[in-house]
């Protein structure tokens, strides 16, 4: 090991970028389009080992076969870790396949849910524990309570269907808003519309989705085969999580959502919570989505006709008064 230096990767420039990428793909991965940060393991000049990061995950991971068993995978971990740390990102995590669980466990990374396909490690142990503790609790003595998981990307009649269903349906009603900033409008303001439409609902209770919530925007899917279906695999860790440790956490029996007719991602989604839910003792509800004119009302239509057309009268149709008022104030997406 005398002869090994690890350093930070310039993925800026493309020949860093290139000899990582050509790296991964001799050890039959390939480079996730969103990392934000590399570090690569160099015996002189050759790259022999390398880890990423994109947000809060940690991925990307490539050692050449004669430097295993010599920490190697610990000491990228390390300056992954510091790097993230300084960028703002205290909670970690590492979506790997289950074989590799001793390997990172043995870094200091803690196993925190598997599936047959996957397996997501964090970087301190009890996440989920903390989770639950910063959501508002049920009222004492409620036991029917429901919850929805939805990004509101903006808020649509649609959304406040759901919801209206869903809290008459339950004695109390988690919608958890997905708090990743991958949208075209913000967190804080998709929070806050959702907010404002249900503050006449005394059983319903807004909560950011959190960290424990897997986006199919963040799962990485450098190590998973051609004939692997990325959504599939994300929601299977994604349902597991939920129903496995949040929903016990938290007493939640129920989980609803819209059927989706027409996109093939989600569609999917919701037939994995049919399949998964029921094994964890939860219920699952799926409703029929919420329509004008004969058309379904969805978030994608409103941005659509954003960009078209701006906000129009069809819009206004579409959407609460308090998302009608912010897009106005707003203007384009």
């Amino acid at each position: 090991m005398e002869n090994i230096r690890i350093r930070e990767m310039q993925l800026t420039l493309r020949n860093e970028r290139e000899m990582l990428a050509d790296f991964l793909i001799q050890h039959k991965l390939h480079i996730d389009e969103d990392v934000e940060c590399a570090f690569g393991v160099f015996q002189g000049e050759a790259l022999c080992g390398c880890g990423c990061a994109a947000g809060s995950t940690l991925k990307c991971f490539a050692i050449d076969e004669s430097l295993r068993g010599q920490n190697v995978l610990g000491m990228l971990i390390s300056h992954l870790s510091a790097e993230r740390f300084t960028t703002g990102y205290d909670d970690l995590f590492v979506f790997t396949r289950p074989h590799n669980r001793e390997l990172f466990a043995g870094c200091g990374m803690y196993p925190l849910c598997e599936t047959e396909s996957v397996l997501l490690l964090e970087n301190r142990r009890g996440g989920v524990e903390r989770f639950a503790r910063s959501v508002s609790a049920a009222p004492e003595g409620v036991r029917d309570i429901g919850a929805a998981v939805m990004n509101c990307n903006p808020l649509t009649n649609g959304h406040l269907s759901l919801i209206r269903y869903a809290a008459a349906h339950s004695e109390f009603l988690y919608v958890f808003v997905v708090e990743e900033n991958r949208s075209a409008f913000p967190f804080a303001d998709r929070i806050a519309l959702v907010r404002k439409a249900t503050k006449d609902m005394p059983n319903v209770c807004v909560q950011p989705s959190g960290k424990y919530m897997i986006s199919g925007a963040t799962f990485p899917t450098y190590f998973l085969k051609e004939t692997e279906s990325p959504s599939k695999i994300q929601s299977e860790l994604d349902i597991t999580l939920f129903a496995g440790q949040i929903a016990p956490a938290l007493h939640i029996g129920k989980r609803f959502a819209g059927q989706e007719p027409f996109d093939a991602v989600t569609h999917e989604y919701n037939e994995t919570m049919r399949r998964l839910l029921p094994q964890y003792g939860i219920e699952f509800c799926e409703i029929p989505r919420a329509a004008l004119d004969g058309e379904v009302i969805s978030a994608g239509r409103v941005r659509a006709l954003l960009r078209e057309r701006g906000m129009c009268s069809e819009i206004e149709r579409m959407v609460p008064a308090c998302t009608a008022e912010y897009l106005r104030d707003r203007g384009s997406v």
